[in-house]
């Protein structure tokens, strides 16, 4: 407390509903284009058909939690090869800091899924409701009359709509999208997908048509982690004031003539989903998603002022800007040592992982040696190791796989369990599971040697495709 009388710093601020105008321009649209592609991937992905073969949906885009795979078209993610996850989530953090470090909070402003929905959710209370004025005479119409409950209870029913298929659309990537439908409908679908898709529907409609700004200014993280990686050269939006002001609405006073370009129209503020004032500098509401710039060169426009009063800038460029000199291109700011290294290092993880993923085996084996006991005097005194022997095919149709053994001592010899054959089927997108016996007659080894080096092979009868796995023999030297 500053005195005695005064009150302690809140450091929450009551939420002051928000009702955006309807705005036209080059960045409204591109918001547009975006939420319809984002939105239509999110919802359509899960029904596009792709054919994996028996036992698995018809799915191109499919997360099959059951047996922890990630199916992507042609591409196939076994639990085993989980660096690629990690190396797309690189791949993901880096961008994120190649594009803040070159035009800011891109990300946030125009393909966050909390802009995404909240855009959307707008739309639609703008449809039902009317523009900002109509809604503004709504929310303060203290009076619960007809025409109010009619025009709530339809937005409402409208955003529950919207957040179940938003819910619904989740849980059709982990099963076959057109079956999950129907038992959703009928009631026989798990209750893990009821659970899922009811938990969705209530954060998507709290946070896209309730929280909407306060999720950015509040809960989100990444404005503080973006601040950090921001510096004078990012091109962001800002107000350019040493034009703006003293800004004044009067412009046929006699004091118009030491006015700025600025008008104080507020339609830079009554335009942004977050009720944030640019001309303020810059805030930690606001997602630059050039709404306010839109806004500002229509009214410039109808007073025959100069656009880019706001827009994209680099604070660099202040001091060329305020002397009338021109400023630097905007590669110089996007193209410099920090955003190249970014560059850089995206480029050389996602060239990785391209490369893993061609040069990635179809096969893939693991050999685990069974030592309790170590190994078993037969009583005709051959000597037996036993191992378990694992093969996956990631194949989408069953395949015939043969084992064959490689040592320096030529009488070593394999069985499989419960087959007098070398090979075995391994059904399509499983990993097959045996146990496999490798025998050293009597006396056909060195008794010095008590451990030989062995090397299992395994040969794709199909595609002849072969891969080894390098194991010991142990016990030939006990005798």
């Amino acid at each position: 407390m500053s005195d005695t009388g005064s009150q302690p710093e809140q450091l929450y601020a009551a939420r002051e509903p928000v009702f955006p105008r309807k705005v036209y321009g080059p960045f409204r649209n591109l918001k547009w284009g975006i939420m319809i592609v984002t939105l239509g991937i999110y919802y359509l992905t899960p029904w596009i058909r792709w054919d994996r073969g028996p036992n698995l949906p018809d799915q191109a885009v499919l997360v099959d939690l059951a047996n922890r795979r990630f199916f992507f078209f042609w591409i196939e993610i076994w639990p085993h090869e989980f660096y690629f996850v990690a190396g797309l989530l690189i791949m993901a953090g880096l961008g994120l800091f190649l594009f803040t470090s070159a035009l800011g909070r891109v990300w946030c402003g125009y393909t966050c899924p909390q802009t995404v929905w909240t855009d959307l959710f707008i739309l639609v209370e703008r449809w039902i409701e009317g523009d900002r004025n109509a809604r503004l005479r709504l929310h303060r119409q203290a009076k619960w009359d007809a025409r109010k409950i009619r025009l709530r209870a339809t937005k409402f029913t409208v955003w529950t709509l919207i957040a179940m298929a938003t819910g619904g659309a989740w849980v059709f990537y982990f099963t076959d999208a057109p079956t999950l439908l129907g038992d959703l409908f009928t009631g026989n679908a798990h209750p893990a997908a009821y659970t899922s898709v009811a938990v969705l529907t209530f954060t998507t409609l709290v946070f896209g048509g309730f929280m909407r700004e306060q999720v950015c200014i509040y809960m989100c993280p990444w404005p503080r982690i973006q601040a950090a990686m921001m510096d004078p050269d990012t091109i962001t939006i800002g107000y350019r004031e040493w034009r703006g002001e003293p800004r004044g609405k009067h412009r046929k006073s006699a004091e118009a003539g030491e006015l700025g370009d600025c008008i104080d129209c507020m339609a830079c503020v009554n335009v942004c989903p977050t009720g944030v004032d640019i001309r303020d500098g810059q805030q930690l509401g606001c997602i630059t998603c050039g709404l306010c710039i839109d806004a500002c060169n229509d009214i410039m426009d109808k007073v025959g002022k100069p656009r880019g009063l706001i827009g994209y800038m680099a604070l660099s460029d202040e001091v060329r800007e305020r002397a009338g000199e021109k400023p630097k291109s905007v590669w110089k700011h996007v193209f410099r040592v920090r955003t190249i290294l970014y560059t850089t290092l995206w480029s050389a993880v996602g060239i990785g992982l391209v490369v893993m993923l061609f040069v990635r085996p179809d096969i893939s084996a693991t050999v685990h040696p069974v030592r309790q006991p170590l190994y078993v005097t037969m009583s005709d005194g051959t000597i037996r190791n036993t191992y378990d022997f694992g093969l996956r095919n990631k194949h989408g149709e069953d395949r015939r796989f043969r084992v064959t053994l490689r040592s320096e001592h030529p009488d070593l010899r394999l069985a499989i369990e419960g087959t007098p054959y070398e090979s075995f089927m391994v059904p399509a997108n499983t990993t097959g599971k045996e146990r496999v016996y490798v025998l050293a007659p009597k006396s056909s080894v060195p008794a010095s040697a008590d451990r030989t080096p062995i090397r299992f092979w395994v040969e794709d009868l199909s595609s002849g495709e072969r891969v080894y796995k390098d194991a010991t023999f142990v016990g030939t030297g006990a005798r």
